[in-house]
């Protein structure tokens, strides 16, 4: 058994060992014109670091900007709390190697960056407040390449956008600060991010990358940039305005499929079917791709997409109702959530106020670390509004809550209801036995993906209810 064990370390060496050797196997730096080889990217979030590292594994010079100065302390110690992979090698494997080959450092200073770099892209995020977009921080940031890029730098906008951001808003600061003309002194282009998170360095490899430019010279560049990471295709588009469009409905038309599934969801429920084989069932037909219902639909993307489109379409007398419904109906998920376990509460003759309540993964989607604009967040403040007690447990989410705990026997322990709201790989539901034990008499379980054997759970009196 003891050789069994080392036998499966060793080969777990000698994988990553071979992953290491081929990750350094893509570095190109010998055959890329000069030109390309000084990048610097504003952004070292979700979606900046491992775009940054993709190019400096690949030979580039690579400069990653970000006004979070702990945060930009941390990425140059070889601190990140993502979870990216590629080719089974970590994140934080691939940091520590690009800061010890020198083409790689974090920075907060902008100006410097863009000084030292002929590529400039921009990554940065365009929040959504109080169904308001907050453009101040791409402003900011294309005044600092304005004030700092030189003749023939090529900058590539990034950011999901509104549409018709890139030539109405970056391109005239760009102008106006650096004095030159875009398309003769400087170049300028947008490019969709379509990446899925954890799956970041593969997909901005093997996933097409669109993209639209200002003039030709312009676009010529911006490819040229953009295949020394994306080894798929790299589609030119007619104009930038159509990239910005496709973007946000990529996003939305997830949204609409999710509000769709969350609304057939209660028609299954109400026939005594299960959602969730209904939708593999229908999947099976080749033009069909439903998507699962769920607590609600997280993370900077697509719950922020409607917002992006509804200005423009405001401003042109353009209805979006159905897309606006969707987002409606999604929003509206946690609050759902919330009353289905007071109903479930008080079908057992119980309260939700002081009652304990276990949550169970807290990103906003399964398998990520990420909790931006998500649902089981939501959730958690939902329940404690209403006087309930919510111990929640997330192996993998960073981020400090008075409402979190360590451990998922301590989220269990003495809870009336447990709530499991994503998946994640050190979160166990099989034990039965164990969690009946922990739970107080007649819990109840919410089970919004599903992964609860509920007959299981009912020889230890725990009764489930799937969404």
């Amino acid at each position: 058994m003891e050789q069994e064990v080392l036998d499966i370390k060793h080969k777990g060496i000698e994988k990553e060992e071979n992953s290491i050797e081929y990750i350094n196997s893509l570095d190109e730096s010998k055959n890329l014109e000069d030109y390309y080889k000084n990048i610097c990217i504003f952004g070292q979030g979700f979606v900046g670091l491992p775009l940054t590292l993709s190019f400096a594994f690949r030979g580039c010079n690579t400069l990653g900007v970000d006004v979070d100065e702990e945060l930009v302390a941390n990425t140059n110690n070889g601190l990140t709390h993502h979870t990216e992979r590629f080719q089974d090698v970590s994140i934080q494997k691939i940091l520590k190697m690009e800061l010890n080959s020198k083409r790689y450092k974090a920075t907060t200073d902008g100006a410097y960056a863009v000084r030292n770099s002929n590529v400039i892209i921009v990554t940065v995020g365009i929040p959504i407040v109080d169904g308001k977009y907050i453009i101040s921080y791409l402003e900011s940031a294309c005044r600092v390449i304005g004030q700092n890029i030189k003749k023939n730098d090529l900058i590539i906008i990034r950011s999901t956008v509104i549409p018709g951001t890139t030539e109405d808003l970056c391109l005239p600061i760009l102008e106006k600060e650096s004095g030159m003309k875009a398309g003769e002194d400087f170049y300028l282009a947008y490019a969709s991010e379509r990446i899925a998170e954890g799956k970041a360095f593969d997909e901005f490899a093997n996933m097409s990358t669109i993209v639209g430019a200002i003039n030709e010279e312009s676009l010529n560049r911006a490819i040229k940039a953009l295949s020394i990471v994306c080894k798929a295709e790299v589609i030119p588009a007619s104009c930038i305005k159509a990239v910005e469009t496709s973007k946000v409905f990529e996003n939305v038309q997830r949204d609409v499929n999710i509000a769709m599934s969350q609304e057939f969801a209660r028609f299954t429920e109400a026939l005594g079917i299960d959602i969730f084989e209904v939708v593999k069932l229908a999947n099976t037909h080749k033009r069909v791709n439903l998507l699962t219902p769920g607590p609600g639909v997280g993370g900077y993307c697509i719950p922020n997409a409607y917002h992006y489109i509804e200005p423009k379409a405001k401003e042109m007398s353009v209805s979006m109702d159905i897309l606006k419904l969707a987002r409606e109906k999604n929003a509206n998920m946690p609050k759902f959530i919330v009353d289905k376990v007071e109903d479930l509460l008080n079908s057992e003759g119980k309260e939700l106020k002081g009652s304990k309540i276990a949550v169970l993964g807290i990103a906003m989607k399964d398998y990520s670390n990420d909790d931006r604009i998500s649902p089981p967040v939501d959730i958690c403040n939902l329940l404690i509004e209403r006087g309930a007690e919510v111990a929640a447990f997330d192996p993998v989410v960073p981020t400090k809550y008075d409402f979190k705990v360590d451990t998922q026997d301590e989220a269990l322990k003495d809870s009336e209801v447990v709530l499991v709201l994503t998946k994640q790989y050190n979160i166990e539901l099989d034990d039965f036995e164990h969690m009946s034990k922990l739970l107080k008499d007649k819990a109840i379980c919410i089970d919004t993906k599903a992964v609860v054997n509920g007959a299981e759970a009912k020889k230890y009196g725990i009764k489930v209810w799937r969404i």
